[in-house]
């Protein structure tokens, strides 16, 4: 079979839709949906146990991964309101957000929606947890120098170690 070049170069000359370069390579436009931005607010909460810093971890009823508190912000709550309200919510917790540790990350959870999450660091010193059981499926203490292992994502690793860092230094 061979291909009549008259043919093609009519054929793209009377397209209806762009034409990208000499060949009949066709652009199908795509409806481009505005970015959609949401923003969360946590904590990495640890708690001093017989001489030994433990990092509290959840497992995510829908997704099935361990991580920290954190969720949406509502209405006019600064982050700080954010992180310590979604702790109590999720663990029962009442804790300490500590001076001088906010880190956040980004990442796209569907397309077109753009999420923040800021993530602040507590201590709890009353470690007596209630799961909100709606949303988290098990809570564990984890031996900071072990919480990495346990975490699903990368993001939630290099919080540890951030979160490490910063307690060395205290």
């Amino acid at each position: 079979m061979y291909l009549d070049a008259a043919k093609i170069k009519a054929a793209v000359d009377e397209a209806p839709i762009p034409i990208i370069g000499k060949w009949c390579a066709l652009s199908f436009e795509k409806e481009v949906k505005p970015l959609k931005f949401e923003k969360s607010c946590g904590a990495l909460v640890y708690r001093k146990k017989e001489n030994q810093t433990e990092l509290l971890l959840l497992k995510h009823r829908y997704g099935g991964h361990w991580s920290f508190p954190k969720g949406h912000v509502e209405g006019n709550e600064t982050e700080h309101e954010t992180a310590l309200r979604e702790v109590k919510e999720e663990t029962g917790l009442t804790i300490d957000l500590l001076d001088g540790f906010r880190h956040s990350v980004e990442y796209y959870p569907r397309p077109n929606t753009k999420k923040q999450v800021v993530y602040f660091l507590g201590y709890a010193a009353d470690d007596h947890t209630k799961r909100q059981e709606e949303e988290i499926s098990e809570i564990r203490w984890i031996p900071l120098s072990e919480a990495h292992r346990e975490v699903t994502f990368k993001n939630d690793k290099n919080l540890i170690n951030q979160a490490k860092k910063f307690l060395q230094n205290r």
